[in-house]
């Protein structure tokens, strides 16, 4: 039973296990990338086999990232990363907590000559000015006494050996973010008519509806063109309520989102509604003529009572040529479709022709009918994308923990430092050694610091 426990434990300690998880959660990542996900699928299959499509669905290639095997591998990266670390707390723990004893007198041998220092001053003076000077710089400083020689030593930096642990303790803050965020956080899509509210949001994950603790209302929606038609800007208005209560009221414009309650909306599409209202001029010669108020699916009686009209389409911008109304004639000789645009004098002045060469774009098509397309009055509405992740602060968390950590690992150094003393005749002799875990240049421009501190009493180095 010991064997096996070892074994499964060697298993999740191994850094193997680490680097093969993290390939293989690469190789996912370019599969998400390279595959469209969610809700970008249904124009990719069109372009595959119903084969294929069926072993990439029973795969979940279609939503890697939350799919169980994808859970299945952050989870087992979690594990690796936690046994890895309680198999090498103990002995980082135990350098961060303890400190060398200075007894390591072969660290002073064979120094290079900058490294040893000759001093006028007694032996037991420069001892205590030594320790003094080393305490300054070191904070924590060992000192043992021998018949012949003082030895300290002092050492700091032991934080760096915590630096791993920090790193990884942000790892596993991390993937729990993404995994809270996995399986409580959602992406909708909701669609708001401009004056009017609602709490329900469809998720894209299923095509479900989910209902909200609150009401969103779009008070207002706006859009601006650009001089060839296409949308230069739209805006929502949007107020948050709850409880009866107007608790926010946001402007929601393209990458602009207004959050609330944790919920991010961004403004993502818009398109007109039926309950918009455009007014239609009919005429049948030079006397029977008039002006109707209409709206999708109005229906009214030509003049002279020849035949119905019907409102099929409003579109506010009909392929960038601005406003224009589809209307069918029904009359027991015929039943034609044609549109009406606001501003035909000038589509044609810029394409001759057109009402000739295009007879569905010729109002007066149905003679002696002529339309014309007098006002037009859309009702907008505003697409907005939903997200909801949890996840979110506990992520932003774990990035901060990995920043701190790999600070600790490239910018800390676990540096220890041997002052040997010794009396020669007439004089005291100071050695000074180092060790780093790290980083040596920077030892040796501490020990040079060091060496001058000493020097600064009147010492000299040989």
């Amino acid at each position: 039973m010991s064997d096996k426990r070892n074994t499964v434990w060697s298993f999740f300690s191994s850094v193997k296990l680490t680097v093969s998880l993290l390939i293989v959660i690469a190789f996912t990542s370019i599969l998400g990338t390279v595959i469209p996900q969610q809700e970008a699928v249904d124009t990719f299959v069109d372009r595959l086999s119903p084969g294929m499509v069926s072993v990439l669905r029973k795969l979940q290639l279609f939503d890697i990232y939350h799919s169980a095997w994808f859970m299945m591998l952050l989870f087992l990266l979690a594990i690796n990363l936690i046994v890895c670390s309680a198999d090498r707390w103990p002995v980082s723990w135990k350098r961060f907590r303890g400190i060398s004893a200075p007894d390591k007198e072969e660290v002073l041998e064979d120094l290079p000559p900058g490294q040893l220092i000759h001093s006028e001053g007694a032996f037991h003076e420069e001892a205590s000015r030594v320790e003094g000077v080393l305490k300054k710089l070191y904070g924590r400083v060992r000192r043992k006494d021998t018949e012949s020689e003082i030895l300290f030593i002092g050492e700091k930096g032991n934080a760096s050996y915590l630096g791993v642990y920090l790193i990884h303790l942000s790892i596993l803050v991390i993937l729990a973010g993404m995994i809270i965020g996995f399986l409580f956080g959602y992406d909708a899509h909701m669609e708001i008519p401009e004056g009017e509210s609602t709490d329900t949001v469809m998720l894209k994950r299923g095509g479900e509806f989910k209902k909200l603790n609150f009401t969103i209302q779009c008070d207002r929606f706006s859009v601006e063109y650009y001089e060839d038609g296409t949308p230069k800007m739209y805006r929502s208005e949007l107020s948050f309520i709850k409880n009866g209560s107007n608790l926010q009221e946001s402007a929601v414009l393209v990458n602009h989102p207004a959050t609330f309650e944790g919920i991010r909306f961004y403004q993502a599409s818009y398109g007109t509604v039926s309950s918009g209202a455009a007014l239609i001029l009919v005429g049948k010669g030079h006397n029977q003529k008039r002006i109707i108020k209409v709206a999708e699916g109005t229906e009214f009686d030509l003049p002279g009572k020849d035949g119905k009209a019907k409102i099929l389409r409003m579109e506010e911008n009909f392929m960038r040529m601005g406003p224009a109304v589809k209307i069918q004639i029904t009359s027991s000789t015929q039943n034609v479709q044609f549109w009406v645009f606001q501003n035909i004098e000038e589509i044609e002045e810029a394409n001759p022709g057109l009402r000739k060469h295009i007879p569905i774009f010729n109002p007066g098509l149905i003679a002696p009918y002529v339309f014309s397309l007098v006002a037009f009055q859309p009702k907008h509405y505003t697409g907005l994308q939903v997200n909801y992740d949890p996840g979110v602060p506990i992520v932003i968390s774990g990035s901060c923990f990995l920043v701190a950590g790999f600070i600790v690992v490239f910018f800390y150094a676990h540096r220890q430092v041997w002052i040997g003393i010794t009396s020669e005749v007439g004089k005291t002799r100071i050695s000074v050694s180092g060790k780093t875990n790290k980083d040596s240049a920077g030892l040796t421009r501490e020990i040079s610091r060091l060496i001058k501190e000493i020097e600064k009493t009147g010492a000299r180095s040989e």
